[in-house]
């Protein structure tokens, strides 16, 4: 028995980095309707914000790759809704930081949806990468902010709409109108004084 378990552990340190690999210490999320990211940081224990985040948002499988293998390579067909940017730190040891970006669908019309990148480096690999779809998503992320619905702006619109609003634009319409009535009304008068 003791030469059983002397050689599991030796066959636990045997193991590559990434089979020991941790999860992320801090999740960023932006998109529309939040004025502020949301940002949910922690402990990799089970039950923790940031672990039940990883877990909805299918981190671990599209990072290292799972069997059986949970993730699509094709988009789902049902309407995803806004898309937000969930960025992740992942300690990496000798204070390097994994950064690692997937984007969220938690409006989808058929329950959360998540898309992370394939090729992303992390530890000694790269991110398996594809579609995940888990409907514990929208209610993990309303918890920390995320509005209970589809907000009715997205962000480059909210952004851009100050700017381009209609009494904006009119006004703008007029300064180049008067703009090129003067350089018209110039070169007549120009080629009256020329004569």
């Amino acid at each position: 028995m003791k030469r059983l378990l002397f050689l599991l552990a030796v066959a636990a340190l045997a193991l590559p980095a990434t089979a020991l690999a941790k999860g992320p210490s801090q999740a960023r999320i932006t998109g529309p309707g939040l004025t502020k990211a949301i940002v949910i940081a922690g402990a990799e224990a089970e039950g923790t914000p940031i672990m039940d985040l990883a877990d909805a948002a299918g981190f671990f499988p599209a990072a290292f790759g799972q069997e059986p293998d949970p993730m699509s390579l094709a988009p789902p067909k049902s309407t995803l809704g806004p898309k937000y940017s969930l960025d992740y730190v992942v300690p990496g040891g000798n204070n390097l930081n994994y950064k690692i970006h997937q984007d969220l669908y938690p409006y989808a019309s058929s329950g959360g949806w998540s898309f992370m990148p394939k090729g992303q480096p992390i530890f000694d690999m790269t991110t398996h990468g594809g579609w995940f779809q888990d409907a514990r998503l929208k209610g993990i992320l309303v918890a920390h902010g995320l509005p209970k619905s589809v907000p009715t702006q997205t962000s480059s619109q909210s952004s851009n709409a100050g700017f381009f609003s209609t009494g904006k634009i009119g006004a703008l319409i007029l300064v180049l109108f008067g703009i090129g009535a003067a350089a018209v009304l110039t070169r007549r008068h120009l080629r009256g004084t020329a004569t």
